[in-house]
């Protein structure tokens, strides 16, 4: 849950999208500029929002809401303005500026990684969990791309337990 934009630095750093120093400086920034860290977190559920909408409709096969993926469009445009191409050591790769004061920092890899999804050949395996009480998306990268639940030792296992006990129920 996203309270405050310490919850949001918080996050990009379990993710690994924010290494601890950006993580210390963000939260600091935040500090100095309340009404700026206020829009950034708005901006972030937004951004939330909208990627859940564009997923959720594509795992249940309904058309994707235009001012979602409009949304989203805005944030990898900005994404892209923050992106430099660096030399790796046998390619190059993708590496976001690392500014201390602009707190929408963590939102440019969430929206570039949300797009690279929607435009790869994986779209096809995202998948809604399949228990009635559970509302995540997980991508579905078993062998033979038949996976139900999002986490076969929560979900998957309640659901087999209740079988089983609706079995015992039914042979008893």
């Amino acid at each position: 849950m996203l309270k405050n934009y310490i919850d949001l630095a918080r996050f990009g750093e379990d993710t690994g999208i924010l290494s601890d120093l950006q993580v210390d400086r963000l939260m600091a920034w935040s500090m100095q500029r309340p009404d700026e860290a206020k829009h950034a977190l708005a901006s972030a559920i937004q951004l939330r929002e909208a990627t859940s909408e564009i997923f959720y409709a594509l795992a249940r096969k309904k058309p994707v809401p235009v001012a979602a993926l409009s949304l989203l469009n805005q944030h990898v445009q900005e994404a892209a303005q923050h992106l430099n191409l660096v030399p790796g050591k046998e390619r190059f790769d993708w590496k976001f500026e690392t500014p201390h004061h602009d707190l929408l920092t963590p939102l440019w890899p969430i929206a570039r990684d949300a797009a690279e999804l929607l435009a790869s050949d994986r779209l096809e395996f995202v998948r809604a969990c399949a228990s009635k009480t559970c509302e995540w998306l997980f991508l579905d990268e078993s062998k033979n791309h038949r996976r139900r639940w999002c986490d076969m030792t929560k979900c998957g296992n309640r659901a087999k337990v209740k079988r089983f006990y609706t079995r015992q129920k039914r042979l008893g």
